[in-house]
């Protein structure tokens, strides 16, 4: 038997603010990055490079806040949503509702009578009622909806400061030594995102952060490919 206390805990998985501001990083790191050296590889103007930078920092970082609200709030309506009718069906359909939840439990292997038992002493409590049920038939914990504003705010923070990474060399110098400390800059940074997100999933450091590295290398040799055949084709 488990010590008081030895039970292990769960991180919260589905707290909007802290999703974004990983994925924000990680998205501002290799969104900008490959921006910026498929610019390079078009034109060798270090000002242009820089205007394009920044541009991507600030649009990104906007695109990013916009879209975190949206979906979030959307999401969070639409729970609420459920959330009003679910509690209504159980306060006007009470015996209805026991009887779903009975049937939950009796398809996940419990006891008929047991599953009946428990689910009358569930419905005794309706808020307890509807959390389960929302819990049950929606998948959904709705003690953690999720802060819409928060979440845009982080998600415009983090991806700013992963953007601002590989702009950094282009701030104090031009030409390849700006182009190669940008890469590097940024790719090394995703490996440290992709450690982050290793230990926060339990998974191997060293091949999260690989799989970082690789993504935000393929990104930037696409991106200057691409930038390289314009700036002679238009030259």
């Amino acid at each position: 038997m488990l010590a008081r206390g030895a039970v292990h805990k769960h991180r919260d998985v589905q707290d909007g603010a802290a999703r974004a501001a990983v994925f924000g990083i990680s998205d501002g790191l290799v969104s900008n990055v490959s921006l910026i050296i498929g610019i390079a590889g078009a034109s060798t103007d270090p000002a242009l490079v820089r205007v394009a930078g920044i541009s991507g920092l600030l649009a990104g970082a906007v695109s990013m806040a916009a879209g975190e609200y949206v979906s979030l709030q959307a999401q969070k309506e639409l729970v609420e949503r459920e959330l009003s009718i679910e509690r209504k069906s159980i306060e006007n359909n009470l015996e209805d509702e026991t009887a779903e939840l009975k049937f939950i439990y009796e398809e996940r292997g419990i006891d008929t009578d047991l599953a009946e038992e428990v689910a009358r002493q569930i419905m005794s409590n309706s808020e307890i009622a509807l959390d389960v049920h929302m819990r049950e038939e929606l998948g959904v914990n709705p003690g953690q909806l999720g802060n819409p504003l928060l979440a845009s705010i982080s998600s415009f923070v983090s991806f700013s400061i992963g953007a601002f990474v590989p702009l950094i060399p282009w701030l104090m110098g031009e030409g390849n030594s700006a182009i190669w400390s940008s890469a590097i800059m940024g790719i090394s940074c995703t490996a440290l995102v992709g450690g982050v997100l290793a230990r926060l999933s339990g998974r191997s450091v060293f091949k999260t952060s690989l799989r970082q590295m690789l993504v935000a290398t393929l990104a930037c040799s696409a991106t200057y490919l691409i930038g390289s055949l314009l700036g002679t084709s238009v030259v």
